[in-house]
């Protein structure tokens, strides 16, 4: 029999990844009351290094906020990103003159192909009590042959997530939130057109999961090569084979056996990446990630040159309207409102 663990460590930060995946965080901020301006009054933002606050003080960062916490307009071309809403609220503008906000239980995913500009603000539209933000967001990659396809937004709603809840022996469950991939027959909602997870050939599954305390769960085996790591982010203790780790951490696991797991005596909280790999090179540069050095150099003199089509939002961190609801605005004009 092959292993079934294939390694064991502490998270960090980011949370390492594995093909067809380049990278993965977890944010967790708990802000305190918003301001007229869904931000945080000056005096509160005193002993910050704004625009590179990433030290946890007070429970909180800016990122790379100056008065709303968030992440400013900055490009991305060759890969996507999926941004999990766990809790509070983030809004979204880019360069197509697509925006959003969502929030808990929502999905956004993003493919950024040949290239384009976004900023995924932290708005604090509470203003008589805290305001709380957790969130993953992963970036998946894209093959050489889809680097430069057209960039495409979309919002995967809490309402059309399908949940899956298995039930051991004991009736204690596991609820399986499905973002992308099958579980025991439940297909995800499509993502974007031209994602690596859009062929199911690719084995690709994003799950969020909660598992009850003492609850046991038997992650199904994959017919074809696929790697697949468990992230074990909030708990007591988790048995993964009869090997027990603690929390924070991860496991990168054999995708072609069954594993079982066996929860301790807490709810555990546990994000699973799993994929067939790419298997091409990556030439990573910030927010860039090609093939080659030659690819990324082309790519910086690209957006020197295009700034991937401008701006066409009046600010850098923009928000939305502090009485808007949940809403994507697409680059063609058509909007949802939930």
């Amino acid at each position: 029999m092959k292993n079934k663990i294939l390694e064991i460590k502490p998270l960090g930060f980011p949370w390492e990844t594995k093909d067809p995946f380049l990278f993965c965080v977890h944010h967790r901020d708990e802000y305190p009351r918003g301001n007229e301006q869904m931000g945080i009054d000056f005096d509160d933002l005193r002993g910050r290094n704004i625009g590179q606050d990433f030290t946890t003080k007070d429970g909180w960062r800016m990122y790379h906020g100056s008065t709303v916490p968030g992440f400013p307009v900055h490009p991305h071309r060759g890969f996507e990103t999926i941004t999990i809403n766990k809790e509070g609220v983030v809004d979204h503008s880019d360069s197509l003159g697509a925006a959003g906000r969502f929030r808990e239980g929502d999905v956004q995913w993003m493919t950024a192909g040949k290239g384009c500009q976004h900023a995924e603000m932290f708005p604090l539209l509470n203003q008589d009590t805290h305001n709380h933000l957790e969130i993953f967001q992963i970036w998946l990659n894209l093959p050489k042959a889809s680097k430069f396809v057209e960039p495409h937004y979309r919002m995967l709603w809490q309402e059309n997530i399908p949940v899956v809840t298995v039930k051991d022996e004991n009736n204690r469950a596991s609820v399986i939130n499905i973002i992308a991939g099958n579980v025991n027959g439940t297909q995800a909602a499509k993502p974007t057109p031209d994602s690596w997870a859009a062929n199911p050939d690719n084995l690709v599954q994003i799950l969020t999961t909660k598992m009850n305390a003492h609850a046991k769960w038997t992650m199904p085996a994959v017919a074809g090569e696929a790697n697949r790591s468990l992230y074990f982010y909030k708990g007591a203790s988790l048995n993964i084979e009869d090997k027990t780790i603690k929390e924070y951490h991860l496991a990168h696991l054999n995708a072609n056996e069954d594993i079982v797991l066996e929860n301790g005596n807490e709810d555990a909280y546990l994000l699973i990446l799993q994929g067939r790999p790419i298997n091409e090179p990556v030439a990573h540069h910030g927010p860039f990630v090609m093939n080659t050095q030659e690819e990324i150099q082309q790519t910086m003199r690209d957006y020197q040159e295009t700034q991937f089509g401008g701006w066409p939002w009046p600010e850098r961190e923009q928000v939305h309207g502090k009485e808007r609801g949940r809403f994507a605005l697409h680059a063609d004009g058509t909007e949802e409102n939930k």
